[in-house]
């Protein structure tokens, strides 16, 4: 469980780090400025939207840090990272007769390690 004033003091650390106030904060992960307000005083809980666009932002923010103080921040560069997307061979599955099966695509992919960390990835 999110306690929302350690949460709302690890929102300080990231807005401070990049020098942002609340309101450019606010601006830049396209919220509500009173939901930051909310935030930092302790009186709402982050939705899941509001810590995605913050992930999404700001690259340096890792998800366990942000939610509950385990791992760090600015994030450490992982050791084995993934080759960027357009390195790597994708194979699209065919049915018999070599028609693509779906056209869907793949938007993110988030890999969870078991020290706390994670990346994501966009295509």
């Amino acid at each position: 469980m999110i306690n929302n004033l350690e949460f709302a003091e690890r929102l300080k650390k990231v807005m401070d780090h990049y020098q942002l106030s609340a309101a450019s904060f606010a601006d830049t992960i396209n919220v509500q400025r009173s939901s930051i307000s909310h935030l930092l005083s302790g009186r709402n809980k982050p939705s899941l939207d509001f810590v995605l666009k913050v992930l999404d932002k700001y690259k340096d923010v890792e998800l366990y840090w942000l939610l509950n103080g385990k791992g760090s921040f600015p994030k450490r560069p992982t050791t084995d990272p993934l080759p960027p997307v357009e390195q790597q061979t994708i194979i699209k599955p065919t049915s018999g007769a070599g028609q693509p099966i779906s056209t869907k695509k793949i938007d993110k992919i988030i890999i969870f390690y078991n020290d706390g960390t994670f990346q994501h990835y966009h295509s």
